[in-house]
């Protein structure tokens, strides 16, 4: 947990360096004004669409005069189903186009004795983002029917929230300095931590204005979090082998 910690407080101090600061707002705003156009140009198809999809819902409550029942039921599915879609669209820019810029910045300035090796490459990158973001939507879409259930909608929101987060931006924190080993090394000593830090952060991006910086944020803490493992990792590794030379 004080390895958490310390990667979020790191991660803070970075958000307002003027460097930082050039690309904090523009995944989350650029995902907003995307979604929103579609919204706008596309709302009333999807509408119709999820009217037909729950369409024996209405009927139902039609018999009962609570038919507006269900074309509020249709909106808010709507809105549920847009905000982790764009979420899900400014993390996906903070990962692929955001954090080769970002670890660059953050190796330079906090771990510049750390040799890069280079086990990742653009296309296990992309590949990665994919893999994440099917499953993520895969998983919400089969959990969209709890938000009908008090508090479980919710719940699951945040819990997939925290899979994305560390399924994303844990390979491109590792891509530029470690081997495939020493990430596979990293992530089986530190799976829980990176998604416990993973929990932690998808809560900021349920809050209001700061959830604009989250995405950001998001990538800086696993930046940190993961450099520091891998540097500590290596050091444990460099000790032992002078051990065994003496």
């Amino acid at each position: 947990m004080n390895d958490i910690f310390i990667a979020l407080v790191a991660a803070a101090k970075n958000l307002f360096h003027p460097k930082i600061l050039t690309i904090v707002l523009w995944p989350m705003v650029f995902a907003l004004g995307l979604w929103g156009v579609l919204a706008w140009v596309f709302w009333s198809d999807w509408l119709s669409l999820l009217n037909h999809w729950i369409q024996p819902a209405e009927v139902f409550l039609s018999q009962y005069d609570f038919s507006w029942i269900a074309s509020a039921l249709t909106g808010t599915i709507l809105l549920l189903m847009i905000a982790p879609l764009a979420l899900t669209t400014a993390l996906l820019i903070a990962a692929v186009v955001a954090m080769p810029m970002m670890v660059n910045h953050i190796a330079k300035r906090n771990y510049p004795d750390l040799e890069r090796r280079h086990g990742g490459t653009v296309l296990g990158s992309i590949w990665n983002a994919v893999i994440a973001v099917v499953v993520f939507i895969g998983l919400w879409l089969l959990t969209l029917p709890f938000w009908l259930l008090a508090g479980l909608g919710a719940l699951f929101s945040v819990l997939l929230t925290a899979y994305l987060n560390q399924r994303l931006f844990r390979y491109d924190a590792l891509a530029e300095h470690a081997t495939r080993e020493e990430f596979d090394t990293v992530l089986e000593q530190s799976g829980g931590s990176l998604y416990g830090m993973g929990l932690l952060l998808a809560l900021l991006h349920f809050v209001p204005v700061i959830n604009l910086l989250s995405p950001i944020y998001t990538g800086l803490a696993y930046i940190h979090f993961c450099l520091a493992k891998l540097q500590k990792m290596r050091s444990l590794r460099e000790g032992q082998s002078d051990e065994t030379v003496v």
